[in-house]
């Protein structure tokens, strides 16, 4: 009995040795697999950067809009989320737009601007009434509207890019600067335009020296302008400087005293912007923003200048999918 007891014991030893080895394997197998997802997951790939795109989609000019963006996404390899920025009756059609065209495969994102925010800050009476348009005041808001990116690009919707719109991005902005634009006399090669068309660089041609809130600013009126045109913009930093207020503010004091210059009729977005932002910006690369191309339908640049461009401007009157107008075959090279 006592040796029947002791085969009995080293047959359950055996058993519970079998059972182990059995359990272990099948835990061993399934869980290879999950490691190695987990190992995975703790060391990606280095996500690629996102660079936001802020650009305005107004009714009657959702194809200009959408050439611009085809003309970003077309000249780079970066992760690009575009927002794309419209009234409400507006929204639906900018969706369609984009989902039923060769764009459909772009990050967007389309973003409602309520133009009730602007009420009682705009002066009725411009000489060039499209400037009043309530899309025209979106990079106002721009920390409104975007909220998780640290850095943004705005740009006009009459504009082609030519270049890799990542170079734009990695524009730097000195400490303390919530934006970076491009000085309206950094183009020497395009002087002879501008002597051509009779254009004004200087604050002279968008504020009213005549006012005394305009004297008081002691800016000088030979100091040279921007176009807000393209903006590299600080979200940080242009929430810390309440950069929007300051805009308003000034906004408010034009409907009260009309302090802007009429002589160049495009004052009414670029004005408050020249006094907020006076001495406050880095600046960009000057050829991405060559400008004026819809100036003035009889001004033309050389075509080796147009080739080194990596963002041409039609901003002006004579818009490029309009008659007259000129260098438009580089617009409809990007018109889908």
């Amino acid at each position: 009995m006592a040796l029947l007891r002791k085969i009995n014991q080293v047959l359950l030893f055996l058993l519970i040795v079998t059972l182990c080895v059995i359990l272990y394997k099948k835990v061993h197998k399934g869980t290879v697999p999950k490691n190695d997802a987990d190992d995975e997951s703790e060391t990606p790939e280095e996500l690629e950067e996102e660079i936001p795109v802020v650009i305005c989609a107004a009714a009657g000019r959702m194809g200009a809009t959408m050439a611009a963006i085809n003309s970003i996404y077309s000249n780079t390899d970066a992760n690009i989320l575009f927002y794309v920025v419209g009234l409400r009756n507006t929204l639906t059609r900018i969706r369609k737009w984009i989902e039923h065209s060769k764009l459909r495969e772009i990050n967007f994102k389309i973003v409602e601007f309520n133009p009730m925010v602007l009420k009682g800050k705009i002066r009725p009476d411009s000489s060039r009434p499209e400037l009043l348009q309530p899309l025209n005041f979106v990079r106002f808001y721009l920390p409104l509207l975007i909220h998780q990116h640290e850095k943004v690009i705005y740009l006009d919707d009459d504009v082609i890019v030519q270049g890799d719109i990542q170079e734009l991005y990695d524009t730097t902005l000195a400490l303390g600067h919530a934006a970076a634009f491009s000085d309206d006399c950094d183009l020497p090669s395009a002087q002879d335009i501008n002597r051509l068309v009779g254009l004004q660089n200087t604050y002279m041609g968008y504020l009213d020296y005549r006012k005394k809130a305009i004297k008081d600013l002691g800016i000088s009126p030979s100091t040279c302008s921007f176009n807000p045109g393209v903006i590299v913009a600080n979200m940080t930093e242009w929430k810390h400087q309440r950069i929007t207020k300051q805009l308003e503010k000034w906004m408010q004091k034009n409907v009260e005293e009309n302090l802007y210059s009429s002589s160049l009729g495009g004052g009414v977005a670029t004005s408050p912007m020249l006094i907020v932002f006076h001495g406050k910006y880095s600046t960009i690369n000057p050829l991405w923003h060559i400008r004026h191309l819809g100036w003035n339908p009889d001004a033309r640049y050389s075509e080796h200048f147009l080739q080194e461009a990596k963002l041409l401007h039609w901003n002006g009157r004579h818009k490029p999918w309009d008659f007259p107008s000129v260098h438009n075959d580089l617009w409809e090279s990007c018109d889908y």
